[in-house]
């Protein structure tokens, strides 16, 4: 074996330890996946997806509870969409799966006018199908591969642009109560993926439902977001941090936070103000 074969083969292996060790401890921190659980693998063929299915058979391997895993693809019936490629991909793996053929692409065209973003009504019709086959088939966590990156994209999204201070959650109980959603890569960064993706070789299938269309708001998070990075690393690792450390007290919302009703004498008790940093912030 020659000496970059050698290098190659420790740097993924490296590579692989760390996306099995954050996925291992998001779904810990998170209770994700329990023992009995059914979890249905949302798969699009993407490098997020194919990577997420990817760990979770490692870990089924060696995790200390029993689940199932079923990989699931939603044909939506794109023109020149390759329909043998994740069957060929999924029995080589010798995973269970089902391809869902609904021609949503058709209602998409239809309903949203030439030129304007796709994405919102595909999203929603997706789920849709998604949510219905996993209620007909007992399915207990429905797993997709939004990753650490994604997370934060869509916090300053909300930020920017909607004025919520609001992210995608790494677990989330749908609106009608009967599904459960998982991000088992919410701990993952993006360019971990990339280069694992890049390592596998996952035979990538595009999305070419809107053609070349780009989401703006989001490609200029994502600029921003690698640009930081870049000049300030593990400024995205503390960001995503913040995330998980919520001081409502600290903030402006009137029905997470009873500002009314605060009194002389249970202030500090009420702001659970534990250092004398937090009493120089709030004596500034």
């Amino acid at each position: 074996m020659s000496d970059s074969t050698q290098k190659a083969r420790f740097q993924f292996n490296k590579l692989q330890k760390r996306l099995r060790h954050t996925v291992g401890d998001a779904i810990a921190d998170y209770n994700m996946i329990e023992d009995g659980d059914k979890v249905m693998v949302c798969l699009s063929g993407g490098k997020d997806s194919y990577t997420l299915l990817d760990v979770l058979m490692n870990l089924q391997k060696t995790a200390p509870v029993d689940f199932e895993l079923i990989a699931v693809n939603l044909d939506q019936k794109q023109p020149g969409f390759p329909e043998h490629i994740l069957p060929t991909y999924l029995e080589s793996l010798g995973v269970p799966y089902h391809i869902i053929e609904k021609d949503t692409y058709s209602v998409v065209k239809r309903v949203i006018p030439e030129g304007k973003t796709t994405c919102g009504l595909c999203s929603r019709l997706r789920r849709g199908t998604l949510y219905g086959y996993a209620e007909a088939n007992g399915i207990t966590k429905i797993a997709l591969g939004h990753h650490r990156d994604d997370i934060l994209e869509t916090f300053f999204l909300n930020i920017f642009y909607g004025g919520k201070l609001k992210a995608m959650p790494p677990k989330l109980l749908s609106d009608d109560k009967k599904n459960i959603v998982i991000r088992p890569l919410a701990y993952t960064r993006e360019k971990d993926i990339e280069r694992f993706c890049a390592f596998k070789d996952f035979p990538i299938i595009p999305c070419n439902l809107c053609g070349s269309q780009i989401n703006l708001q989001r490609q200029a998070m994502k600029v921003m977001l690698k640009s930081w990075d870049k000049q300030f690393p593990g400024r995205l690792e503390t960001i995503f941090t913040s995330l998980q450390n919520i001081s409502p007290s600290q903030l402006a919302d009137r029905q997470l936070f009873d500002f009314k009703g605060l009194i002389q004498g249970q202030l500090f008790e009420e702001l659970n103000v534990s250092s004398s940093t937090d009493l120089d912030v709030l004596a500034m």
